[in-house]
């Protein structure tokens, strides 16, 4: 009974796990903690996203909402929910333009633009393809568990979105259909060059 237990609640913990989620030169990704927070200097902008109801700053919020909050300006950690805080890097290198003919990216919605970043929330319904089109470097993280079919330089890859789940992503010229059961939901931070 006791190995049972011991079982359920570790297996509870690495479900919701607290920390760092990812980081690379752009950004260092935190779940359920918010070290940048404080407004340390090196954590530069964050975008905090909701991933279920919580109270961020005295506001209510729900799973897919997005606040930024700039360099310098600090707010207090949520006391309960679950959440990302992703804290850009004041010195991560430079993207690069994209090449000239490229074609632009999609019409997603803007949720923030900022000088060196923009926020999109990506919309997909289940059969819906999108005309080619480019990204620059960015993070993607998907809300919705569902299916991606992607055509990168004549090759077809079929993949799996598993939600909260956070991938850096590279600039890249595409075509994307969803070829899941559900919507294609995701949020993602796009650095400009």
């Amino acid at each position: 009974m006791k190995m049972h237990l011991l079982f359920w609640l570790l297996l509870f913990a690495q479900s919701h796990p607290a920390g760092s989620v990812m980081e690379n030169s752009f950004v260092r990704v935190s779940r359920n903690s918010a070290p940048c927070a404080t407004a340390a200097p090196e954590c530069g902008d964050r975008v905090f996203l909701a991933l279920g109801p919580l109270e961020l700053s005295g506001k209510k919020m729900v799973r897919g909402d997005v606040k930024v909050f700039k360099l310098g300006e600090k707010y207090s950690e949520p006391k309960s929910g679950e959440y990302l805080e992703v804290a850009i890097k004041p010195a991560h290198p430079k993207t690069v333009a994209p090449a000239v003919g490229t074609p632009p990216a999609p019409n997603n919605k803007v949720l923030y633009a900022g000088k060196d970043f923009t926020v999109f929330e990506e919309k997909m319904q289940p059969g819906e393809k999108s005309a080619p089109h480019s990204h620059n470097q960015r993070i993607a993280i998907f809300l919705n568990r569902t299916m991606v079919q992607q055509w990168t330089d004549g090759k077809s890859e079929t993949r799996e979105l598993v939600p909260d789940t956070v991938t850096f992503r590279p600039a890249v010229v595409h075509a994307s259909k969803d070829v899941g059961d559900v919507p294609i939901r995701n949020i993602l931070i796009e650095f400009k060059p």
